[in-house]
């Protein structure tokens, strides 16, 4: 789960780390109250969105005076950034930056614990430092039963400081973000940049912070802070109806019963050179108003261009699975092409069922995945 920097600023505040207060504005009045009442004669007007690169895209500009304040929040709100709409803008006093830094926690797969990564490059081109230059990144396990100790602390600290006040100042930052991360069930707590100033003070300026869906249940107050992007809306409605659903970005739309089928169904259409639009599993049924579901569902999906059925029929028969299918596009109707592929208990019975029809019938996987594929190519 994600949330707005304004939120991670304001977790961040609440755990004694230095971030400076900012307003959160959703129209260019509000902007421009917000100016008159910070005590600087320089802003920093900042669009608020589930995604990184808002620097790279225009949407993070400094301001001296309502004039500008008022043009560069009218020309951030409603701006699309990543494909995700600003409708929101974060202001708040700018600083005097001498340097930039990059600290963060995060959950790493490979050492299965968290890990501290800290860099003296930090700010909007750490991407590009990770991929050129990586030894400048430092990266430390955390050992889960003993969290950041003084002396590791410490340490971690001297890799981006040497004076020695600095690196206390450091040191306290760094505990005080693990235990914000740990204690909020977070999967990544992250500054970037974090900040020294002219003035030699060690500011966050931004912050980002996702958390463990499994683990929102015993985090209620960060429950609230949940605004599901469309994707995510799509994701909860499938929960709902007892589908797994992941969107993947294609064009070739998968409707399979079982996590297993569904993941070969996608590798057979990569194969034949397609996109897979998505991952859902619907289960073992062949209920009509499951089906009916299930197509809302993906063909709410504007890029898709071609439906994908791959039915395994276990304990549910071939021939029940065609009579739903058949019932459920009676009463559903689209002009989308429409591959169906049945194996399994009366697979026979049931492709005979669906002969004649508007469905294209596939014996195997592969041709299947094949047929997709040459479908998309006929529409584009």
């Amino acid at each position: 789960m994600k949330i707005h920097e304004y939120q991670a600023r304001d977790l961040f505040a609440s755990y004694g780390l230095p971030v400076d207060k900012g307003y959160i504005c959703r129209s260019v009045d509000d902007a421009v109250k917000a100016y008159q009442e910070i005590d600087s004669p320089l802003v920093v007007v900042k669009a608020q969105v589930h995604t990184g690169g808002r620097g790279k895209a225009g949407g993070v500009k400094l301001a001296k005076d309502e004039v500008e304040v008022r043009k560069h929040a009218a020309s951030i709100l409603g701006m699309d950034i990543k494909g995700f709409i600003v409708d929101r803008l974060l202001v708040g006093k700018a600083v005097n930056i001498a340097s930039e830094y990059y600290v963060s926690y995060v959950i790493d797969r490979n050492s299965k614990s968290a890990i501290m990564m800290l860099s003296r490059e930090g700010g909007v081109d750490i991407e590009e430092v990770a991929e050129k230059t990586p030894d400048k990144i430092h990266k430390i396990a955390i050992d889960p039963m003993i969290g950041v100790p003084d002396y590791l602390a410490r340490e971690a600290a001297f890799k981006l400081f040497d004076e020695i006040g600095n690196v206390r100042k450091m040191a306290d930052i760094l505990q005080r973000l693990y235990k914000l991360f740990i204690e909020k069930d977070a999967s990544l707590a992250e500054i970037n940049p974090l900040v020294l100033t002219e003035e030699g003070e060690i500011k966050a300026i931004d912050a980002k912070m996702t958390f463990d869906d499994n683990a929102i249940y015993r985090q209620p107050k960060v429950a609230t802070l949940f605004e599901p992007t469309e994707e995510e809306k799509k994701e909860q409605f499938a929960k709902e109806k007892g589908f797994s659903y992941v969107h993947l970005g294609g064009d070739i739309g998968c409707m399979v019963n079982g996590a297993g089928l569904a993941m070969a169904t996608m590798d057979m259409i990569k194969l034949y050179g397609g996109n897979p639009a998505n991952f859902l599993d619907i289960g073992g049924s062949s209920n009509p108003t499951k089906v009916i579901e299930a197509m809302k569902l993906l063909l709410s999906d504007k890029d898709v261009k071609v439906v994908l059925i791959n039915i395994f029929g276990g304990i549910t028969r071939c021939d029940d699975v065609a009579r739903g299918l058949l019932e459920a596009f009676d009463k559903f109707k689209t002009d989308i092409p429409i591959v169906i592929r049945l194996t399994g208990t009366n697979e026979k019975e049931g492709r005979e069922l669906l002969k004649g029809t508007k469905f294209h019938v596939a014996e195997t996987m592969g041709d299947a995945g094949r047929k997709a594929v040459e479908l998309v190519n006929l529409i584009i």
